[in-house]
């Protein structure tokens, strides 16, 4: 079997993972996760989880300010994925990142409407017998969150790709040495971004005349909204739940791999519920919430590191009889509480480990799935949309994304862990037990 996966399965894998868009993809969505967390943090003070506290915020006026704050970080994440996606493939390639990353947001913007029918200054029908007008020259932003992902990875994908083949194929401006590099640098940009503002364009031109719609409207309604739809399932997110530590115990970084390939989807189900959160204070199946998002995979499936190790590491830490789990244990504790669990992936080790495989592969989509279930039934709350940095620790982290029932919860699956890993843990700790008392007895005689 190992043969099997490492000479067949994991090649075309790795191969697909290390491809230029993936690498981009990647590394571009994570130049957005600074500001997805300040507006977080925000999103948090404008809904607060406390309702005496969300209404004094509210008597003072201070809400708006927190809006405010929200709608130019985390309400416009697409923007920051679509510069950052574009900037990163060009910075691959040996090019000047900059440039590609503010041609993509140009393009961005070329293919959304900048007009819209509005009645009274708003989109809300006041009267029947009110004609609607035309309102022009503004930015639509509800395309520029989460609604707008998959067009903003398309367009810095392609950009960055289109971008980067012009220059290093030196179709550009040449200017003598003696100009300054920041000015030789806006003129190589100038053919490339000329080609494609053009090229964004003649699309958005093309679907607006045939397909009377935009570019970044039709795939929200074609591709990104079935993509999500796929992934916010019982099934969706026990395959994803499942990858992460199938990976892992091959030695290959398997959050960051299935991190990068589903977690724009993911983000774009949370920034949903997220405006859904800021707009009614709570969030629900009738208004379009997503049970499956960034939170729930984050929060129930890798957290205290993939395979949910904190149960191992307090057996280890408190019980174990072995001197190498016991050492390994106190060492894990803390780096565990805070989500980092490589000296247990690596140190017992759980990676290639056989005898600890089963529950390593289990726990995570027992977790998720049951919370999944939860949610489903009304049991559990929608998780509200905010996204915590990664270190955040267990409990906490639950009230933040979800209130104080999904903390309560998150600690009781912690707990559900440690029972989960018990059997077999045990039994790998006694097999190094007596392998280091019959080492002992040997190095005695």
């Amino acid at each position: 079997m190992k043969n099997f996966i490492n000479n067949k399965i994991l090649p075309p894998i790795m191969k697909f993972v290390n491809t230029k868009a993936i690498i981009a993809l990647k590394d571009g969505m994570l130049l957005s996760l600074p500001f997805i967390m300040i507006g977080s943090l925000f999103l948090l003070l404008a809904s607060f989880p406390i309702p005496a506290v969300a209404n004094w915020m509210n008597q003072t006026g201070l809400t708006p300010f927190w809006n405010q704050a929200y709608n130019a970080s985390f309400g416009i994440v697409s923007v920051f994925a679509v510069v950052g996606i574009a900037y990163q493939w060009a910075k691959n390639e040996g090019v000047e990142g900059l440039p590609a990353g503010m041609t993509a947001f140009v393009g961005f913007l070329i293919l959304m409407n900048s007009t819209t029918p509005v009645m009274n200054g708003t989109k809300t029908v006041v009267s029947a017998q009110q004609a609607p007008t035309l309102l022009t020259g503004f930015i639509d932003r509800t395309w520029l969150g989460g609604q707008g992902m998959i067009a903003a990875i398309i367009v810095g994908l392609v950009t960055g790709w289109i971008y980067s083949w012009f220059v290093k194929r030196k179709i550009t401006i040449k200017l003598p040495e003696q100009v300054p590099p920041a000015v030789a640098n806006s003129f190589i940009a100038l053919i490339p971004a000329a080609v494609l503002t053009a090229l964004w364009l003649l699309v958005y031109i093309f679907f607006e005349k045939v397909a009377h719609t935009t570019l970044t409207q039709w795939i929200y309604a074609t591709i990104q909204t079935p993509l999500q739809g796929i992934t916010d399932s019982f099934g969706g997110i026990l395959v994803l739940t499942l990858l992460v530590p199938f990976f892992w115990f091959f030695g290959v970084h398997g959050s960051t791999l299935v991190g990068g390939i589903a977690g724009p989807i993911l983000s774009a189900n949370a920034l949903q519920n997220a405006a859904i959160f800021k707009k009614y204070g709570y969030v629900d199946a009738a208004h379009g919430g997503h049970i499956v998002i960034q939170g729930l995979f984050d929060q129930f499936s890798t957290v205290t590191g993939a395979g949910m190790t904190i149960g191992l590491v307090v057996f280890m830490c408190f019980m174990a009889r072995s001197a190498q789990m016991r050492s390994i244990g106190k060492l894990a504790l803390v780096p565990g509480i805070f989500n980092i669990n490589e000296p247990v992936l690596f140190g017992v080790p759980i990676v290639m480990n056989p005898m600890l495989a089963l529950p390593f592969f289990i726990m995570p989509p027992l977790s998720a799935g049951s919370t999944y279930l939860l949610i489903k039934a009304g049991i559990l709350p929608y998780l509200n949309g905010v996204q915590v940095p990664w270190t955040t620790p267990p409990v906490i982290s639950g009230f933040l994304i979800g209130g104080w029932k999904v903390a309560i919860w998150q600690a009781i699956i912690l707990i559900i862990s440690f029972f989960v890993y018990l059997p077999f843990v045990r039994s790998y700790d006694n097999m190094l037990y007596k392998q280091e008392q019959a080492a002992k007895a040997k190095e005695e005689k």
